[in-house]
C-alpha cells in the first residue's frame, strides 16, 4: 500500500493509492489530524486506531502531492557514508572531515536535517548563490518508524518501521565544507525534497531494492540497497540505544556513488536542472532547481512553504 498526503480542492488530506495507481482514497481523518499529513495515520495506527477510507475517490492528475509528512515533528535522522564506493567519492573529495580515520566508517555516522527544509514533489529546490555555489543532490532510501521504542534490538527493529520514502539529500558542499559539520549544510530552507508518497513496509525488498538518480535526464546515481554499509535494522539499533525512536520519526539511509562531489570537477546543480530520483517499490520523486535572490531568499520559507502546498 502506498499513502499520500494531498492538497485537494484546496484542503489538506491524506489517502491511499489506488490499485490503478491512478486515484486517491481518502482517509476519515478532521481537519486538525490532517494538518499533520500522514503522520496523523502512523500515530492513529500506533495507538491501535485504525482510520476507515471513506467518500469518493480522487483522481491523482487533479490533485497536488505535498511531501508524505510535510513537516516532521523533529529533525530528520540521516546517516553518512553508508554505500561503500560513496564512502571512498566522499573521503576523496575533500569535504570529508573524518577522512583521516579511514574512508568506510566502523559505525554509523548520524546528523540531522531540521523539519522545515522539507519540500514537496515538483516544489523547486532554491538556492541563494550568495550564500552557496556549491549545491549537491543525494537520493535516499528514507524509513519512517511505526512503533517507537528504545533500545530496540536489530533482530526486531524491522517490526518498527511502517514504511519508506524517497529523500533528496540536497547539500551545499561549500558550507559543509568551511564548518567542519553537516548540519548547516544539509538545512538550508527547501534542501530535503521528500515523495512521492508512503509505501508500506511489506511494499519494498531491503535485499534487493533500486536506488537511482537523474540530473536532467543523464543517470547519476544506481546502486542497491544490499550494498548498505550499514543495514536499516542495524541503523535503527543504533539510534535507539539511547534515543527514544517515536511513531513519525525518520531515518534517511546514506546516498550512493555519484553525487556532484564525485567528479572531477565536482558537477554542482545549476538553475535550471531537473534532478529525478526513483527507488523501486516506491516511486519517483522529481524536482527543479532555482536560484533565487538575496530578496527573495527573505522571504524563502513563506514562497517554501506555499510551493509545498
Amino acid at each position: 500500500m502506498k499513502v499520500a498526503t494531498f492538497i485537494a480542492n484546496g484542503r489538506r488530506r491524506v489517502g491511499a493509492l489506488g490499485a490503478d495507481g491512478g486515484t486517491l482514497q481518502p482517509y476519515a481523518l478532521d481537519a486538525e489530524a490532517e494538518s499533520l499529513g500522514a503522520l496523523a495515520l502512523i500515530r492513529s495506527l500506533a495507538a491501535g486506531l485504525t482510520p476507515s477510507l471513506a467518500g469518493e475517490p480522487v483522481a491523482l492528475d487533479e490533485v497536488v502531492l505535498e511531501a508524505p509528512l510535510p513537516r516532521p515533528f523533529r529533525n530528520i535522522f540521516c546517516v553518512g557514508k553508508n554505500y561503500h564506493e560513496h564512502a571512498h567519492e566522499f573521503a576523496a573529495s575533500g569535504f570529508d572531515s573524518n577522512a583521516a580515520s579511514g574512508a568506510v566508517p566502523e559505525v554509523p555516522i548520524v546528523f540531522s536535517k531540521v523539519p522545515e527544509s522539507v519540500i514537496a514533489p515538483g516544489a523547486p529546490i532554491r538556492f541563494d548563490s550568495g550564500v552557496s555555489r556549491a549545491i549537491d543532490y543525494e537520493v535516499e532510501l528514507a524509513l519512517v518508524i511505526g512503533s517507537g521504542g528504545l533500545g530496540i534490538p536489530r533482530a526486531r527493529a524491522l517490526d518498527h518501521v511502517w514504511g519508506y520514502t524517497i529523500i533528496n539529500d540536497v547539500t551545499a558542499r561549500d558550507i559543509q565544507g568551511r564548518h567542519k559539520q553537516w548540519l548547516l549544510g544539509k538545512s538550508l530552507d527547501s534542501f530535503c525534497p521528500m515523495g512521492p508518497w508512503l509505501a508500506t513496509a511489506d511494499g519494498v525488498d531491503l535485499a534487493d531494492t533500486m536506488v537511482r538518480s537523474w540530473v536532467n535526464g543523464e543517470l547519476r546515481q544506481q546502486a542497491n540497497t544490499r550494498d548498505l554499509i550499514f543495514d536499516v535494522p542495524t541503523l535503527i539499533e543504533t539510534i535507539s540505544a539511547g534515543i527514544t525512536l517515536m511513531p513519525g520519526d525518520i531515518i534517511a539511509t546514506g546516498t550512493p556513488a555519484g553525487v556532484g562531489i564525485g567528479f572531477d570537477p565536482p558537477r554542482y546543480l545549476r538553475h535550471g536542472d531537473v534532478v529525478r530520483m526513483e527507488i523501486s517499490g516506491i516511486g519517483v520523486l522529481e524536482n527543479p532547481v532555482v536560484e533565487i535572490s538575496a530578496a527573495e531568499a527573505a522571504g524563502a520559507p513563506e514562497a517554501v512553504r506555499e510551493g509545498a502546498a
